[in-house]
């Protein structure tokens, strides 16, 4: 038997999911009361596909900026490094519901922008790897699977 990790991802069994899907994967809870709640957003299906890197990257700077127009309680969004994904934290917010909903508003924001927000090389480490054609399609993608979100498990 594995030994027990450290990040939670890593005990998930990657081969029994059903990409699309959004499914919670943790809560801390602060000194203060504060929890922190950390959502798993899988687009692609691990291990076989995954998203190429300038439409991930676009996608993360619109969604990162956008997600925010929609939900005050966001602490992050962040890409999963397998490229199959993102994580996005929550303080004080544990509505998976309208997680959901935020998420729908945030990629149809994806699929009506002409432009990826600061893809420039003062406010982006790599400007030269973007694709707004790619993020869309990406989320176009995403979108079409909505009805699966809450499906995380493969049947």
């Amino acid at each position: 038997m594995p030994k027990k990790m450290n990040v939670e991802s890593f005990e998930l069994d990657h081969t029994k999911v059903a990409a699309p899907y959004v499914r919670l994967a943790g809560t801390k809870k602060g000194l203060n009361g504060d929890e922190i709640h950390k959502y798993d957003i899988r687009f692609c299906q691990p291990n076989q596909e995954h998203m190429e890197m300038a439409g991930l990257h676009s996608l993360e700077h619109l969604m990162a900026e956008n997600i925010r127009n929609h939900l005050d309680n966001v602490v992050d969004l962040s890409p999963m490094g397998c490229q199959t994904g993102f994580y996005l934290s929550v303080i004080n917010h544990n509505d998976c519901d309208e997680i959901l909903d935020v998420l729908a508003k945030t990629l149809n924001d994806v699929l009506a922008a002409d432009e990826v927000p600061a893809c420039n090389v003062v406010q982006c480490g790599w400007a030269a790897n973007h694709s707004l054609e790619g993020a869309q399609a990406i989320a176009r993608r995403m979108l079409a699977g909505k009805d699966e979100w809450k499906q995380v498990f493969a049947e």
